[in-house]
């Protein structure tokens, strides 16, 4: 592999003219992607994000709401007045009836389809009215989608016709049209403040660490034009349909792109500056350093694509739709860091060390510092660094006991909006539960509507835990077998309690539902605080299992980069470890200090995936220079030399990255508040603290052992010549025979039966999307494939370790059996979203209401 990497290089690295053109490809495709591409902020879905998965029983609830009573799913504003004074039900009452002829009059926004007040609807007073008659709510039903801009308008012009016929009473608009509007708000030119922040910031650290203002405007550069390409990709992307992006994500890639770009501009230069030193040749010298650090950079990006790729065996759609968009940015700056950022310092010559010059620039390489006493403090007392490391994350997880998780939208936001001020208003006056009530849903294959069935389901309902009321007048559907009951709770919708109430609520009503004699009835709930309970739900199982399977990922990259099996093993326990303390630390800060109501729903598996794969980088960073070390030191003399020389580079990245994340807490989002200070926070855990200390503490511990089953071997001067191995000798390294002949022709046929399984599979998605056949085709070539693509995997892990693959090809062979499910999976996601298979998009909503049952 090394000679064809060696012609790679010399064509795109081999002087100043081929790096020009080099940087001429990279400004041509980032200019013709952003001419065909929309914009991002036009495709971006954040309502699908906040939703459950599809087959959950609130997502059932919500489509039959949809199919049995047309019209009456559009998204509610309440909006809510509260009298002041003596005469304050009579102010209310007057402000109702204006505000009500308002909403009335041809005027008002199209989005309004009724208005349901004490005036348009005196029957129902009982419920819209306080107990002391000092504040009233109005509902004021919205068609559209709450993410589109003319909905959020709609919402905006509703207040202003509200406010300005309130009079002397207090009034406020919120509901789940008024909160979807002020999250956008709230959101809105944030990602531009980020941006500008996060440029400023790294900027002034690459200053400080370069000294070079030509050196340090090279990352940035290198960043802006991967971010551009990444961003028409993924919008074109997006667009079509096979992925989605949201605000959230966009906000993310951003600092991320900024830290992990930085990071890899900053091991390359610098391995660079070390090149010059023997080498005055800067291309050769460009070529060396872009050649010795392509291995640990490949398994870096690797790492965190394959980490973001298992975001899709998620249930959840906010887990499953945030990864793809996320590895397509950190490909996309993997080739960057490779190609365009060496071609812009062989660009800039002697000028891109400016005002210090080449000479100085490479001394500063030299330097071994306060690493140098790090590393003599850690070979003098290994164990009793490693236990004090130990001991102090142990000490900082204990934060845990005081956590919890919040699924409150309004208390997430970090600033005043309308939305939360309106409903402590509806707390205050009609109780917690009347901001969002929840819907229960009673199915039968008979008609409900004579008898005494539905009054005595509702009062079974009235009888479940936490409930305040159930609705007076039940809705039926047309044909009478499907009855909806209003049900309003005595707890705040959004609380834990609250959802941990949906389930009860459920089963009462099946059991009243089976004492009033309705046979074989589907019960179902749903409403905002059904889809929460189906949420955690679904991000509980998602997060155990990603968790366990981002593990894997990791121990694997970390076997075949450093061809051991305890390495991995120790490296990924630290990780564990620098994850519950920085989770332990970000809960005290933020629940006990702050006093958030609670961590993010989605924020601790956000924690897990991001700090796991990039965490992972500074030891693969060191463990790398490490295993080069071997090759001239004994492993204790490897270890020191490898944390002193790269402790400098090491440190920079971390503070860098640290430094991007922590900007994410400028946002007004309480997930991002505390997403952004936990990866600040466990970064710089993980560089000044783990990586430093307790990792080559553990190497030293172990010593020879540290690479088992790999061992040292002899270590060789480094001016000792160079010898060719006996011929004799050549053949048992990578000789196809014995048993590496078994195993190369076992990968031989299951690549063969992976590539005839998936012409399988395809040739059975075609018979599934003809009217009126079987899916027996995707079923068995569906099995077939899925076990012929683990088994080629690991056969691709296998015959790497046994026969010395490098990293690069042994990736590049494992992604290729990855290119035929990933392509198979978008095609039907595509062609579902587009309608392209009419077999299956004319039966989606005939089949949706039977599916329910």
């Amino acid at each position: 592999m090394q000679p064809t990497n060696s012609r790679l290089l010399r064509c795109l690295l081999g002087s100043r003219k081929r790096a020009a053109v080099v940087v001429a490809f990279w400004i041509l495709i980032a200019g013709l992607l952003a001419g065909v591409a929309p914009t991002l902020e036009s495709v971006e879905d954040n309502a699908s994000a906040n939703l459950p998965p599809a087959a959950s029983d609130s997502m059932k609830a919500r489509d039959l709401v949809r199919a049995q009573l047309p019209g009456q799913d559009a998204t509610p504003a309440i909006v809510v007045v509260r009298g002041e004074g003596a005469d304050a039900a009579a102010s209310a009452q007057q402000a109702v009836t204006r505000i009500t002829a308002a909403l009335s009059e041809s005027t008002r926004p199209d989005q309004v389809a009724s208005v349901i007040s004490t005036v348009s609807a005196p029957d129902a007073a009982a419920e819209l009215v306080s107990r002391d008659r000092s504040a009233q709510l109005l509902v004021v039903p919205m068609t559209g989608s709450p993410s589109d801009e003319s909905f959020q308008n709609a919402v905006d012009k509703v207040r202003s016709l509200v406010s300005d016929r309130a009079g002397p009473t207090e009034v406020a608009v919120t509901g789940p049209a008024g909160i979807a509007t002020d999250t956008v708000k709230v959101f809105s030119g944030g990602d531009r403040i980020l941006l500008a922040a996060t440029i400023l910031l790294v900027l002034v650290i690459l200053l400080a660490i370069y000294r070079s203002p030509l050196m340090a405007l090279v990352p940035l550069v290198a960043v802006g034009v991967a971010m551009r390409v990444a961003e028409t990709v993924g919008a074109l992307l997006a667009d079509a349909g096979l992925i989605t992006v949201s605000s959230q994500t966009a906000s993310i890639m951003t600092v991320l792109l900024f830290g992990v770009g930085t990071d890899y501009a900053l091991i390359i230069t610098v391995r660079y500056r070390e090149a010059l030193l023997d080498e005055p040749d800067r291309a050769r010298a460009m070529r060396t350093a872009v050649h010795r650090t392509a291995e640990s950079v490949l398994a870096s990006a690797s790492t965190i694509v394959l980490a973001m790729f298992a975001l899709l065996v998620a249930a959840s759609p906010a887990l499953r739709g945030f990864g793809p968009y996320l590895a397509l940015g950190v490909a996309v700056m993997a080739l960057v860091a490779f190609t365009l950022i060496p071609a812009l310092v062989l660009l800039l010559g002697r000028g891109v060390f400016w005002p210090g010059g080449v000479d100085k620039a490479a001394e500063r390489g030299r330097g071994a510092g306060v690493w140098h006493r790090v590393a003599a403090l850690v070979a003098k007392a290994p164990v009793r660094v490693a236990s004090a490391v130990v001991a102090l994350l142990v000490v900082l997880s204990a934060g845990l006991l005081g956590y919890q998780e919040s699924f409150n939208t309004l208390s997430g936001f970090r600033t005043a909006t309308e939305s939360e001020r309106g409903q402590h208003l509806i707390q205050e006056e009609f109780g917690p539960g009347e901001i969002a009530p929840s819907t229960v849903v009673v199915r039968s294959h008979e008609d409900l509507r004579s008898g005494s069935a539905p009054a005595e389901i509702a009062a079974g309902i009235a009888d479940a835990g936490h409930v305040s009321r159930v609705g007076e007048h039940p809705r039926f559907a047309e044909d009478g077998t499907t009855v909806f009951y209003d049900v309003v709770l005595d707890l705040d919708p959004y609380s834990s309690e609250a959802l941990d109430a949906i389930a009860p609520l459920q089963e009462a009503a099946r059991t009243a539902a089976d004492a009033a004699g309705v046979q074989d009835a589907t019960v179902l709930v749903g409403g905002e605080t059904a889809q929460n309970a189906d949420i955690r739900s679904a991000l509980d199982h998602d997060t155990t299992l990603i968790a366990l399977l981002v593990l894997a990922i990791v121990t694997a990259v970390l076997a075949l980069l450093l061809r051991s099996v305890l390495a991995p093993l120790y490296l990924v326990a630290t990780l564990v470890l620098s994850f519950l303390a920085t989770l332990g630390v970000t809960t005290f800060f933020t629940v006990t200090v702050l006093g958030d109501e609670g961590i993010g729903n989605r924020v601790t598996a956000y924690i897990f995936i991001f700090l796991i794969a990039l965490g992972v980088d500074y030891n693969i960073f060191i463990m790398s220079r490490f295993k080069q070390e071997l090759r001239t030191r004994p492993p204790a003399a490897a270890v020191t030399a490898a944390l002193t020389r790269t402790g400098g580079v090491v440190s920079s990245a971390g503070l860098i990255l640290a430094a991007t994340f922590a900007v994410l807490m400028t946002q007004p989002i309480r997930e991002l508040f505390q997403f952004g200070f936990a990866m600040a926070f466990g970064i710089l855990l993980d560089t000044f603290l783990i990586r430093p200390l307790l990792v080559p503490a553990l190497v030293r511990l172990l010593g020879d052992r540290a690479l088992w089953p790999s061992r040292p071997g002899t270590p060789q001067t480094p001016s000792a010549p160079r010898t060719e191995p006996p011929a004799a000798d050549a053949p048992a390294a990578r000789g196809p025979e014995g048993g590496s002949g078994r195993l190369l022709r076992a990968f031989t046929w299951i690549a063969v039966v992976e590539a005839c399984t998936w012409a399988g599979l395809l040739v059975g998605m075609y018979f599934k999307y003809v009217p009126e056949t079987t899916e027996l085709g995707v079923r068995i070539f569906g099995t077939l494939h899925g076990a012929a693509f683990v088994v080629y995997v690991l056969l691709t892990v296998l015959v790497a370790v046994r026969l010395k693959w490098r990293l690069g090809r042994t990736t590049i062979l494992a992604l290729l059996a990855a290119i035929p499910p990933f392509m198979t999976i978008a095609f039907e996601v595509w062609a579902r979203r587009t309608g392209r298979l009419p077999g299956r998009a004319v039966t989606a909503n005939a089949r949706t209401v039977p599916s329910s049952r």
